[in-house]
């Protein structure tokens, strides 16, 4: 062969083990791109988003609508081509895989994470909600989870009420470890409970539960644990149930809130406007900042939204690269994202808080 033709061919075979390299071999990166806006007031795949019984409801016009990311799964990571690819595209955005997955995060780890983030998300909606409509919302200590293995198993189960800890009454979840530390390792520390399935009779009666105290293992200072971890159970005075398959995290609490009111309320809160947003809510409504919210914002503005509710430390950023045609309306609470309804149904627009880079 002559040494022409056979420096040609080295070189093809090079450039063709380049290519397969760069389409096969994976990087550490993923890709998050504008993923589906379901309007809360409304219906998504056959279901009514928000269901509400035992209450009365009113119609609800218009858009409140929640937004969302999509991003590549935990076990998918993308080869160099796809990574250049989204790198060239506006709308979508290319970042590094363990931003979305910390090391050693299995994907049926991701997504039971972002389960129980929505379900909390729901569950302080609902409260941060009701709240704005001066409904009371009873809460109660519970155990939320019991740590296999230790000393609470078999003894204490997720759901019992907590009403005391050596007597002492607890009223909020953040009582239950000081009064557990203040015991040496090995020390009895007693639970006064109402088993979880006793919890919804009328008039329970309390048992007491003597657990014998353990040393932690973590990395915080040495201490007697029971291996439980106590929360928060609302008691909601009717029922409200979120119906929203294949959405994960905390982020649709802002709007899932606003929804809750809409439809509690005669009238309509958006005046018929299409209106938009994202942003963690907790039980006080105070709204907090998510992810990826340019990407949110291009998926409202393609959706046919005019307004998005935008976190107020999220405004820096959205502000960088504001869709054409939409108007980001700064909020740090459900008050504020109720006063700037208002100024849209009204057509105040011009007193609407704006988001500044």
């Amino acid at each position: 062969m002559p040494r022409r033709t056979a420096t040609l061919l080295a070189s093809s075979l090079t450039l063709i083990a380049l290519l397969c390299v760069a389409l096969l071999a994976p990087t550490p990166y993923s890709e998050m791109s504008p993923g589906p806006t379901v309007n809360t007031l409304g219906d998504y795949a056959g279901d009514t988003v928000i269901q509400i019984s035992g209450h009365r409801t009113y119609p609800a016009t218009g858009h409140l609508n929640m937004t969302t990311v999509r991003v590549t799964g935990a076990d998918y990571h993308m080869n160099l081509v796809e990574a250049f690819v989204g790198w060239l595209r506006h709308d979508d955005k290319v970042v590094e895989h363990d931003t979305l997955y910390p090391k050693g995060q299995t994907a049926q780890q991701a997504d039971q994470q972002n389960a129980e983030e929505f379900s909390q998300s729901q569950d302080s909606a609902k409260v941060a909600a009701l709240k704005e409509l001066h409904i009371a919302v009873p809460s109660r200590v519970i155990v939320a989870a019991v740590v296999k293995g230790g000393a609470s198993q078999g003894r204490l189960h997720a759901g019992d009420v907590i009403k005391a800890v050596d007597g002492h009454p607890v009223q909020q979840a953040e009582d239950v470890a000081p009064l557990v530390t203040k015991h040496k390792p090995g020390q009895p520390v007693t639970f006064t409970v109402i088993r979880a399935a006793d919890a919804k009779k009328k008039s329970p009666l309390p048992q007491s539960v003597t657990i014998t105290t353990r040393t932690s293992h973590d990395q915080g200072p040495t201490r007697a644990v029971v291996g439980i971890q106590a929360g928060v159970e609302h008691i909601f005075p009717f029922s409200i149930d979120i119906k929203l398959a294949d959405v994960g995290g905390p982020s649709a609490g802002m709007m899932f809130a606003l929804g809750i009111v809409d439809k509690l309320t005669p009238g309509s809160l958006t005046g018929g406007q299409f209106v938009a947003g994202t942003g963690t809510i907790d039980d006080k409504g105070d709204v907090g900042p998510i992810g990826g919210i340019s990407l949110k914002t291009i998926g409202a503005r393609d959706k046919g939204a005019k307004y998005f509710l935008t976190p107020a430390d999220n405004c820096g950023e959205a502000a960088k690269d504001i869709p054409k045609g939409l108007t980001l309306v700064k909020v740090k609470t459900l008050d504020d994202a109720m006063a700037a309804l208002t100024d849209i149904r009204t057509g105040k627009t011009s007193a609407l808080p704006s988001c500044k880079s």
